[in-house]
């Protein structure tokens, strides 16, 4: 041990910093990077040798098992089980499922990552625990994806989990773990030149011509096991000075070679054995020894391979590395494989383990065979069932290519590139489609490829040319099955929204045209109602649709989603109309309902949805701590999720808190991806909310620059062009600039009309009072400040009584303009609205009046965390429901509070309620 750490100081000092922090109560989480050979192996040995009083947990990434779902969470939890009774009901039914223990629906991932959260937190309680993971790269997607969740919200549990994942080497592809991004890292380097000789002398003291000596030393570059391995491969008239061809290519191919020589030099029999070991991934010495006995192997066997400690047969079969795993898999021959594959399929328990069986089998077979595809498909179906959406996809592609039957080849290709797409694997998703394609479907099957490959298009760009496809899924479907063409008119009128004046095709008058120019359903739904008005919206305009979209967006309030909505993202279109229409009470039921139901169900792909239509709700409201709390949530979730969100909430909140540093930037480059993926909705709306900053910033040329930008395209996509077409009003009179003021209130006046709504009708007397003048000015604003008061949306109200105040002082009336403008500032102050609040205050020093600070709360000494936990616990929720919204443990959520009574000098829930 002490050899192989030469130099590896700084990385043992943190990993015992890890363990004293693990031990005084804090968590930590680190991803130990670095090439094949160059220790990461060994560190975590050495922190497994330190922790003394810890429980220790492990698992390895096995290649071969990187297809089957949960497999490497399971090596980590299973010793933890006994402990599941503790957790929430929901919780330990998401993991029972997760691991096949029960049947039912699959499980959701963010309840099995809160379950194994919860379950560290519960076993962490009687001693730290300390999660190792090697070769993390191997690891299934689904155990990546639930360990990550779980590293990164460690706070308060006494848990440290240390990944060790391999890297790229001298121009070797690397394998991506996408999942490990952001985790704190640490590089693990080759050793200095004279560690690195020393190294070399100490595992190879007998003769060694300095010639050879130095050219290990330079093919090796430091990495120890290439110093430990490489002069193996040398025969001993070579390690004495005789001529020797230079090694070419990868370090760890040249690592594997020096193995491979090693096994070459081995009996038959043993190398048979090795190759058996090495096909079975889990490492049970039972499966390995039954299945060698079927191939005629003998127990004396592993003899030669362990006394040159290749390999070692005990409680677990172990390689001496994964490199002399992969070299020994890799040196035999197809049929060698194929027959120790069989030979595992054979004594794997088809009852206990019918999974990795059917992988077996699959590797077994040479040719086309409908039995081990077959058997595939039920693998799938059972890994879909647990939630193992990538691993459903991998068992249907093997099914794929195994199907001697073309027609089952293409529904099956069919199958695997829908799973594919779900598991948010869009390029092979495309590869299986095509030769889906390419099988003789029925016609309906081939409209729905279509219409998968809009879906696919649509995940992965919005805009673009996406609306042309699904409208081509659509016509292709309608007489085949009009249900699901009316659904994908709606997904084609959602994707002709985003992509706005941006799309590559078909816009929103095309597909409306399309729509109505389809057959109407018998027996219209709820989401027909609302196809139909946006149908009639696209072609007709918003003055003419706004009675059926009003109807439409009532029937969704009163009756709810159907079964097939409650989980769709159509709910995000009846939200946009909802705002479009400028409808707050409906805005707010939506939003509210939306987020309720995606948290109860811990919908996966739409949460990050529902938490931005209720970000901007609070935003709209006044409320924007409460904004600032679910943006941390949204955070949370967006790092375990594939499901692209635009960052309005992120550009919005700061964008009225008036946070100039930073913002811009982000809205230059959120605008600009937006451009990139087409999504022209995106664009607008970064034009709108840079205009709202600038315009709080009193900074009115570039207000009115990013307003124009914004209002320039020639369709109308609801609440991003009238609040565009809003802040252009007020910057082009602030500029004097009355003629562009004037324009943009005759194109604002249809919407707000159309609308009808105190909200939009108040926007409008404002916009009317701010181009006005005189009497009729006055009369405006006063009905803007009645109307908007009538609202929820007390941002746009304080700034009502802000552009009042500004124009009362014009016009010397200083008594009236204070009362205005202190009233705007209150409100400002109150929200958080800093930059509106600022130049409200420059407008009261104008009539000599100062503006009162901001008084320092006692809850500006809490982190923002602590915040939103203390905002829950006065909405009277519970330690394990704080701990669920928020995705804590409950212990981390316990420390928390703990926290906050300190920092408040409180004792109880019932005081910080109060």
């Amino acid at each position: 041990m002490t050899a192989l750490l030469l130099d590896r100081r700084s990385e043992c000092q943190l990993l015992d910093r890890l363990l004293e922090d693990v031990r005084t109560g804090r968590s930590r989480a680190v991803v130990v990077r670095g090439e094949a050979g160059v220790g990461k192996t060994t560190l975590l040995a050495y922190l497994l040798g330190r922790a003394a009083g810890c429980r220790v947990a492990r698992a390895t990434g096995v290649q071969a098992e990187v297809e089957l779902a949960f497999a490497g969470l399971h090596q980590v939890c299973a010793p933890m089980l006994v402990r599941l009774g503790g957790l929430p009901e929901a919780q330990q039914e998401a993991l029972s499922r997760a691991f096949g223990l029960r049947t039912g629906n699959p499980p959701n991932r963010f309840a099995v990552g809160l379950a194994v959260l919860g379950l560290f937190a519960e076993v962490a309680r009687e001693r730290p625990l300390v999660c190792v993971v090697d070769d993390a790269q191997w690891l299934d997607r689904a155990s990546a994806q639930v360990l990550a969740f779980v590293a990164r919200r460690l706070q308060a549990e006494s848990v440290a989990i240390v990944f060790a994942v391999r890297d790229s080497i001298s121009g070797e592809e690397s394998v991506e773990e996408p999942e490990l991004a952001g985790l704190p890292e640490v590089e693990v380097i080759g050793l200095p030149e004279d560690d690195a000789r020393a190294l070399l002398r100490f595992a190879h003291c007998g003769p060694v011509d300095e010639r050879v000596r130095e050219q290990v030393l330079a093919e090796a570059q430091g990495n120890p096991l290439a110093l430990l391995e490489l002069p193996r491969g040398f025969t001993p008239s070579e390690l004495a000075g005789e001529s020797r061809s230079p090694s070419r290519g990868k370090l760890s191919r040249q690592i594997e070679e020096s193995y491979c020589r090693q096994i070459i030099a081995l009996p038959a029999e043993t190398r048979e054995l090795l190759l058996v070991a090495a096909a079975e991934p889990v490492g049970d010495p039972v499966l390995v020894w039954q299945a060698a006995e079927r191939l005629g192997i003998a127990v004396d066997a592993a003899g030669p391979a362990e006394a040159v400690d290749l390999i070692h047969f005990g409680p677990r079969v172990r390689f001496r590395h994964p490199l002399v795993r992969s070299a020994t898999y890799e040196m035999a021959s197809s049929e060698s494989r194929r027959r120790s594959h069989g030979a595992l399929a054979q004594v794997t328990d088809p009852q206990a383990d019918p999974d990795r069986r059917a992988w077996h089998n699959a590797k077994a077979v040479a040719g086309r065979d409908e039995d081990v595809a077959a058997e595939l498909v039920h693998s799938a179906g059972r890994a879909q069932a647990r939630g193992g959406v990538a691993a459903a996809a991998a068992f249907l592609e093997r099914a794929t290519h195994l199907s001697p039957d073309p027609a089952r080849r293409g529904q099956r290709a069919m199958a695997a590139a829908q799973a594919k797409h779900l598991a948010g694997l869009p390029d092979s998703a495309l590869g299986l489609l095509t030769l889906a394609e390419a099988s003789p479907l029925t016609e309906l099957e081939r409209a729905r490829a279509d219409l998968l490959r809009a879906q696919i298009a649509l995940t992965m760009n919005r805009g673009g040319d996406v609306p042309s496809l699904l409208l081509k899924a659509a016509a292709r479907l309608e007489p085949l099955n009009m249900r699901q063409a009316r659904d994908t008119y709606l997904d084609a009128s959602m994707a002709a929204w985003f992509a706005a004046h941006l799309t590559g095709g078909a816009g929103m008058r095309e597909v409306g045209e399309a729509v109505r120019n389809a057959p109407a359903p018998p027996h219209p739904s709820t989401a027909d109602l609302l196809l139909d008005a946006l149908a009639l919206r696209f072609t007709d305009g918003y003055a003419a649709a706004a009675p059926d979209l009003k109807r439409a967006l009532r029937a969704f309030r009163d009756r709810g989603p159907s079964e097939d909505e409650r989980f769709s993202v159509v709910w995000f279109t009846y939200i946009a109309v909802a705002a479009a229409l400028a409808d707050d009470e409906i805005y707010e039921v939506l939003t509210r309902r939306f987020l309720e139901l995606a948290r109860d169900a811990g919908a996966l792909a739409l949460l990050p949805l529902a938490l931005t239509s209720r970000i901007a709700w609070y935003v709209f409201t006044g409320k924007l701590d409460a904004a600032a709390s679910l943006l941390e949530e949204q955070k949370a979730v967006m790092g375990t999720t594939i499901v692209p969100v635009a960052s309005y909430g992120t550009m919005l909140l700061p964008a009225w808190r008036g946070l100039e540093t930073g913002t811009f930037t982000l809205i230059e480059a959120e605008s600009e991806e937006n451009a990139r993926r087409g999504e022209g909705t995106g664009v607008i709306c970064c034009g709108w909310i840079k205009a709202l900053l600038c315009n709080g910033l009193c900074m009115y040329d570039e207000a009115l620059t990013a307003a124009q930008a914004a209002t320039e395209p020639s369709v109308e996509i609801g609440m991003p062009t009238w609040a565009s077409l809003v802040e252009r009003v007020e910057a082009a009179v602030r500029v004097r600039q009355p003629d562009l003021a004037t324009d943009a209130f005759r194109q604002l006046t249809p919407l707000t009309r159309a609308g009808g709504t105190d909200w939009a009708l108040g926007l409008e007397a404002r916009c009317r009072a701010l181009i006005g003048d005189g009497p009729a000015a006055e009369s405006a604003y006063c009905e803007a400040i009645e109307r908007l008061g009538r609202t929820h949306i007390r941002g746009e109200l304080a700034r009502a009584h802000l552009v009042y105040g500004e124009w009362l002082r014009r016009e010397r009336r200083r008594s009236d303009a204070h009362d205005q403008l202190r009233a705007a500032h209150e409100m400002f102050m109150e929200m958080g609205a800093e930059g509106f609040a600022r130049r409200t205050a420059r407008e009261l020093g104008a009539i000599g009046v100062t503006a009162r600070k901001r008084t320092v709360e006692t809850t500006t000494e809490l982190t923002t965390q602590e915040t939103q936990i203390a905002h829950l616990v006065r909405q009277g929720l519970t330690n394990p429901e704080i701990a669920a919204r928020l995705f804590l443990s409950p212990r981390t959520v316990e420390w928390h509070i703990r926290k906050i009574f300190s920092k408040l000098n409180i004792t109880s829930r019932r005081q910080l309620r109060s």
